[in-house]
This record gives structure tokens, C-alpha cells and sequence, in this order.
């Protein structure tokens, strides 16, 4: 999978906890849909430095960041 296919994602927890990774597309839509879902159950998901698996009742939000989104200097339009 190229760095194209992956977006960056924050996971963030009650607590006040953030989980930022990089993860690939179709994973950052199934968070969505077991969000949507039993809340009582966990999800298990691999990212770009390794395997996480979180209990979905924790969760606070979600940020799905904009493919588009680059760090560096650029032309103004």
C-alpha cells in the first residue's frame, strides 16, 4: 500500500487521550460504521507503526484529516 492510500486519523479517548495514526481508507470507514454500531464492543485495526485495538465506549470523536493536507511551503493561489 503507497502513502497515497493511508490517511491520518485522530482517535480521541474520554480522558482526554488522542490517538493520531496513519491508517488506510477503507480502515478510517470501518471505524465509522462500528462507531455507528454496539458501542459495548472493541475494534481492532492496523496502522502504519503497528496493531491497535480499542474499546469503542471511549471514544470522543473521530478526525478524519483531508487527504489534500500537506506540511510544507507552497504557492499561494
Amino acid at each position: 500500500m503507497t502513502q497515497i492510500d493511508r490517511i491520518r486519523i485522530e482517535i480521541a479517548f474520554d480522558g482526554t487521550q488522542v490517538l493520531s495514526v496513519l491508517v488506510p481508507q477503507q480502515t478510517a470507514e470501518d471505524l465509522d460504521r462500528a462507531l455507528a454500531g454496539d458501542h459495548d464492543s472493541s475494534y481492532a485495526f492496523e496502522a502504519e507503526d503497528g496493531r491497535y485495538t480499542i474499546a469503542l465506549r471511549r471514544v470522543v470523536y473521530v478526525k478524519r484529516f483531508a487527504r489534500e493536507s500537506r506540511v510544507g511551503f507552497g504557492a499561494a493561489a
